[in-house]
């Protein structure tokens, strides 16, 4: 049981120069101690089909306080709640005709729906932003559902990172945005879809889609009937998580549908493009040689934090097709470009 020791100056509240986090194996032990971690209110990121989840009880205000503190995430930003079954997340919200078909389609999977909160529904005031909504997702990751299922409580898990920065794709990833900000992370491989799932409101009315991601436009459409409505913008308070204009950001300013790269660039490329200048580029990442959007989705955090890591001051980025998962990969690249 040594690789699930927990240095008791891990606890929240003590000096970051102070605290450890201890990486967790995925196997029986590793899930039972993440388990253990969380139902005692601690911070410990979970993978996850989509990325990895900074997870804690959603039913305990301190606790998720805690996922904001590690976050730096601003407290009007709503948190996904995680359910280990579509049954438990049921008693968290109301679900409507559509968010029925949703739910029944893509459960357990890359989505989350915003619906409203159900009445003696446990997760906390805070978690929801203070909203009368709360965002429900049930994941297909096996580890996640294991740990879930332990807990027996909804689980807030935002993406384990520091507030608008790069999703991790990792516990390596976890581990060099919040090594000693959290108590542990439960290494279970790298995220096979790699970019959040996305969230579909069913708050009245059409659905509305808040963020595209790792289920697709076309796919919502088959089950719906007809697209869903676009989001609107008639308050600046997100009433679904990662709504924020400026998000998932790397260090580096990102220039988006490059032709032509500067000297002294990092460069992302998609299939076969080539922007002139290419060679002057500091460092150079194809998301998918082959053009293929879901491979290019599964590598696009990973692949702009090594852009990042070249030193350089700007990511090139050549364009990407919008069809398909490559809504939810713009969408991504335009936050990550937006002014801060």
């Amino acid at each position: 049981m040594d690789s699930l020791h927990m240095n008791n100056r891990a606890s929240i509240g003590s000096t970051p120069a102070h605290r450890i986090t201890t990486r967790l194996t995925a196997d029986a032990d590793g899930i039972a101690e993440a388990a253990r971690l969380l139902g005692a209110g601690r911070v410990v990121a979970i993978p996850t089909e989509t990325v990895y989840g900074l997870a804690a009880d959603a039913s305990n205000p301190q606790a998720v306080a805690a996922i904001y503190a590690a976050k730096e995430r601003p407290r009007f930003n709503p948190l996904i709640s995680h359910l280990p079954d579509e049954a438990a997340a049921r008693r968290e919200g109301m679900f409507d005709e559509a968010a029925d078909a949703l739910a029944t389609a893509f459960w357990p999977g890359p989505l989350t729906l915003v619906v409203p909160t159900a009445p003696g529904g446990s997760v906390c005031d805070l978690a929801r932003a203070g909203l009368p909504s709360v965002a429900l997702r049930v994941p297909a990751n096996r580890i996640a559902r294991e740990v879930l299922a332990r807990v027996g409580r909804p689980i807030a898990a935002p993406s384990a990172n520091r507030s608008g920065r790069v999703s991790p794709t990792s516990a390596d990833h976890v581990l060099g945005d919040l090594d000693g900000r959290i108590a542990a992370v439960l290494d279970g491989g790298p995220c096979p879809v790699g970019i959040e799932s996305t969230v579909v409101a069913c708050l009245g009315g059409m659905p509305r889609l808040l963020r595209p991601g790792g289920v697709t436009r076309a796919e919502l459409r088959r089950v719906l009937g007809a697209d869903p409505a676009a989001a609107t913008t008639e308050s600046e308070r997100p009433i679904g998580p990662g709504l924020l204009a400026s998000h998932y950001a790397p260090r580096a300013a990102v220039r988006l549908d490059a032709e032509q790269v500067a000297a002294g660039e990092a460069v992302l490329l998609f299939g076969n493009a080539r922007p002139a200048g290419l060679d002057a580029a500091v460092a150079v990442e194809n998301l998918s040689r082959t053009g293929d959007l879901a491979e290019a989705a599964a590598r696009l955090f990973e692949t702009l934090r090594r852009l990042d890591a070249s030193g350089a001051a700007t990511i090139a980025v050549v364009p990407i097709p919008q069809e398909g998962l490559g809504e939810a990969i713009n969408d991504r690249l335009g936050r990550a470009a937006a002014p801060r």
